[in-house]
């Protein structure tokens, strides 16, 4: 299809086939095991892809702008594996070998680039599918513009896919991030309150500003923890938004010459 892109989020493949394969190792012990299922996770895309572009992209090393914001902001995160890291070059000399344009911005993350490239589609009439698992991704979904395919399974999200996961609408979801908060990330959200809690007040407010507004109104002790909170959904909204002007450094069009 040539009015439809794959936007593959790379760093989630890595983890995913790191932690499904084997510890494979070449000859000379060179660790492999991820090379080789992320090679076979994308060569089987592109076989199933009808001939859309593929393009792939991955996390550039050092900080983004997100810990300007939260000094904390991924803190817990241990580093890369070492027989993780070895295998990251090669894999990326791979996806440029068979093809496939290769992104990665120093100061923001894949996920930013991705909503660019989403938000380029868009405007171009372009249909996007981003492969990851990523729920902060899922922000970007819209039908039927914008689908998520799940990494491992290739199970799509269109907008009802991620409302009866998550219990909300994709437009809804940056806004369910901020007050639940995501361990993964170390952003701390609202003490006590769980995805569903947060579903239940953006399906009676709206969004977190009329959450906000609304505050003095939510009864118990998740109340007070709100009201104690709402200085930090401002931080945690600017945590969890994805910035989709990213300066890719090459026109849209130039990645679809596949």
């Amino acid at each position: 299809m040539k009015d439809r892109i794959f936007i593959i989020d790379g760093s989630s493949y890595l983890y995913r086939a790191y932690h499904a394969m084997p510890p494979l190792t070449s000859p000379s012990g060179q660790p492999t095991g991820a090379i080789k299922g992320v090679t076979n996770m994308l060569t089987t895309l592109k076989k199933d892809s009808e001939g859309s572009p593929i393009i792939v992209v991955f996390d550039a090393k050092g900080k983004t702008f997100r810990s300007d914001i939260y000094k904390e902001y991924k803190a817990n995160r241990p580093p890369m594996p070492d027989d993780l890291r070895e295998q990251l070059e090669p894999l990326k000399n791979i996806c440029k070998a068979i093809g496939f344009p290769l992104i990665e911005i120093p100061g923001v993350e894949a996920d930013d680039v991705i909503a660019t490239l989403s938000r380029q589609a868009k405007e171009r009439k372009f249909k996007s599918v981003i492969s990851s698992l990523d729920k902060d991704l899922m922000q970007l979904v819209e039908d039927p513009i914008s689908t998520m395919m799940n990494t491992m399974s290739h199970q799509i999200f269109d907008e009802q896919k991620v409302f009866e996961k998550f219990g909300v609408k994709p437009n809804q979801i940056r806004d369910l991030l901020a007050l639940v908060g995501d361990s993964s990330d170390n952003i701390p959200g609202v003490p006590k309150v769980g995805v569903k809690t947060a579903a239940k007040w953006l399906n009676e407010y709206g969004d977190i500003e009329a959450i906000k507004q609304n505050a003095d109104n939510i009864k118990g002790k998740v109340g007070e923890n709100l009201r104690a909170s709402l200085q930090d959904l401002d931080r945690n909204i600017n945590l969890v938004s994805l910035k989709d002007d990213v300066d890719i450094g090459r026109t849209f069009e130039s990645l679809l010459e596949q």
